[in-house]
């Protein structure tokens, strides 16, 4: 980098509290300890007292798992996070382990090659999701080695350990909530009947939060709550902490015949079910952990399927698409606000990523209908850029002076609509081979935005289109393409992913979905780039071999020709591009004024 960072040196806790964690582990005859990055509802981002990952390896990232023996620790983390991870991990011990997704299973299989026949695994079943554990069970079982998952060790050496969360919970009322809790529970129910279940049990709390217009703001960034449904065909059942929903509210909630009760009874409510004839639930093994499978009562047929509203909830509606659309409007408008300030203010002020954070989330406060950020904004400068989900702290950030390039990955979360958007920017001189990785992104951003392809085909076959431009030039990157988002909900959401997951029938791209378009080139040490725009399936063309889909780019912000190669680009994609920029200066106009509109006039302007 050519910027200094600055950094405080601290003494890690981490090998103090696994040596705890390994005198617990002796004095239950515990041979391995799993520790995920996951809680009871396999929620991306963990509420405090599920962050255990964190608190015995140090590392931050949003996906890991740790493994400790009595003489190993290692932590299995993928490529978005490989320097992040060495890094945070060079003060504890913990040996990082290469894994090439989120989805690779290796550390099971390095368990199956590790452990010795008679030995003993464990791993808290009330945080390891059904299918994980399906795959675990079969793999011990194999080598003669016993998984053990009635015990939750961070309980008994987390003295400090955070409770349940207990901020309150309120509705997403219309015109926002364009759909009745009443309505969404009909839709739910019909698809119950469908498959035969008298009852339905959901624990991801962004299905939750979706099916009874619900928020909350127990997990940073997503307005979500911690909490489990229990849904039958006449009436429902939320499990949250008392206290969260105020009396008032549970009031509205009884209209619907739906019931408010401590999130400690989701269980025994499971248990609890009546040993009548032909009674059914039906559980997504995929969302559901291992914990509440086993308590549903042997009598009780276990239906397994996708949560449905996991496919209902990822389909906009018309008013819904509406919404988002004037969502990006508005963080379009804030996001001319902040960059015209920040090309005015570079080489006059002081200026850190920790200041891009600050302003970014400043300019988007000022617009309406705004709530919070909709995950930590990412601001790389240079080397910093080159990880993927690169985080600044007060301890360790750079100045953003000299020459290079600053990426900049952030989010909004309106009443309207999330927004997620990545922009490069130019800092002093701009080399060559920077304008060439970022013209490559490019082309590869465009030729995604650009697709036409049959309704329903698989999210991960579109994976190569983006790809393509840089696969050419012998690059590649190592995070998925896209992924879906939800509406005032989690930025990430599926079950669509443009990525290199196995194309299943449920990954199917559909009218109404929204979903991320962000290739990147990451260069460790020296820079990264990444382009995203969220885009939306809408209807292209219907032929006699079928129904076609296209996307519509929904979010509005200039992307900065001064980093481009206009003569890698060929006549379609700067048509695109020059359209793009049209489409955006025709929609954020009427929205900004002075310094920003003069900035977005120029930051538009066509390239030949």
């Amino acid at each position: 980098m050519n910027n200094p960072s600055t950094s405080v040196a601290i003494t890690s806790p981490i090998p103090a509290r696994l040596v705890q964690l390994r005198s617990a582990m002796k004095e239950h005859q515990i041979d391995a300890m799993i520790i995920p990055s996951a809680d009871p509802h396999l929620s991306e981002y963990l509420p405090e007292r599920w962050q255990g990952r964190s608190y015995l390896s140090g590392f931050t990232g949003s996906v890991g798992t740790l493994i400790v023996t009595a003489h190993f620790a290692g932590l299995w983390v993928d490529s978005r996070y490989w320097s992040q991870a060495e890094k945070e991990l060079a003060p504890t011990g913990i040996e990082m382990m290469k894994i090439a997704s989120a989805a690779s299973v290796a550390h099971i299989e390095w368990l199956a090659n590790n452990m010795q026949e008679g030995q003993v695994v464990a791993v808290d079943g009330d945080v390891l999701g059904l299918m994980t554990a399906r795959m675990l069970a079969q793999q011990l079982t194999a080598k003669s080695v016993q998984l053990k998952t009635d015990i939750d060790l961070l309980q008994t050496i987390w003295s400090d350990r955070p409770g349940l969360p207990l901020a309150p919970i309120f509705e997403h009322l219309p015109p926002f909530a364009t759909v009745s809790r009443k309505d969404k529970l009909a839709q739910i129910r019909e698809q119950m009947r469908a498959k035969g279940a008298e009852w339905h049990f959901v624990s991801t709390v962004d299905d939750i939060a979706w099916i009874f217009n619900l928020r909350g703001s127990d997990v940073s960034y997503n307005p979500v709550f911690a909490g489990h449904a229990l849904i039958g065909h006449h009436d429902a059942t939320i499990f949250v902490e008392e206290g969260k929903v105020s009396s008032d509210l549970q009031t509205i909630l009884a209209q619907d015949h739906i019931h408010v009760r401590p999130y400690a009874q989701a269980a025994n409510a499971l248990s609890q079910l009546s040993a009548a004839e032909k009674t059914s639930i039906l559980i997504d093994p995929r969302r559901i952990t291992l914990g509440f499978q086993q308590a549903i009562p042997s009598h009780v047929k276990v239906i397994d399927a996708i949560n449905p509203s996991v496919f209902i909830k990822s389909r906009k509606n018309a008013q819904e698409a509406d919404f988002v659309r004037e969502a990006m409007e508005q963080d379009g408008a804030a996001l001319c606000e902040f960059f015209s300030w920040l090309e005015s203010a570079l080489g006059r002020e002081r200026i850190t990523e920790i200041t891009i954070d600050e302003k970014i989330c400043e300019a988007r406060a000022r617009q309406p209908h705004f709530i919070s950020p909709s995950f930590g904004t990412i601001a790389g400068f240079n080397g910093n850029g080159a990880m993927p989900h690169y985080r600044a702290t007060p301890e360790s950030h750079a100045v953003i002076e000299g020459d290079g390039l600053l990426l900049i990955d952030s989010g909004g979360q309106y009443l309207n609509g999330t927004t997620d958007i990545t922009r490069v920017v130019p800092v002093g001189q701009v080399s060559e081979a920077q304008k060439r990785d970022f013209t490559l992104v490019l082309k590869g951003m465009i030729q995604l935005s650009k697709a036409v392809f049959p309704k329903g085909t698989p999210s991960p076959m579109l994976d190569a289109l983006a790809r393509a431009p840089i696969w050419a030039e012998g690059i590649n990157y190592g995070h998925g393409t896209g992924h879906g988002v939800g509406y005032f909900l989690n930025v990430h959401e599926g079950p669509q992913s443009i990525s290199a997951a196995m194309p299943e029938p449920h990954t199917a791209m559909e009218i109404g979905m929204i979903t991320s378009n962000e290739p990147g080139i990451y260069r460790p040490g020296q820079w990264g780039v990444r382009i995203e725009n969220l885009l939306m399936t809408v209807p292209a063309v219907q032929t006699e071999f079928g129904d076609y889909v296209k996307f519509e780019s929904l979010t509005l912000c200039p992307i900065d020709t001064r980093c481009i190669i206009s003569t890698m680009l060929n006549d379609e994609e700067i048509n695109w591009l020059n359209a793009y920029h049209t489409m955006v200066f025709h929609r954020l106009s009427p929205r900004v004024s002075g310094k920003a509109l003069a900035w977005l006039e120029t930051r538009t302007r066509s390239i030949c």
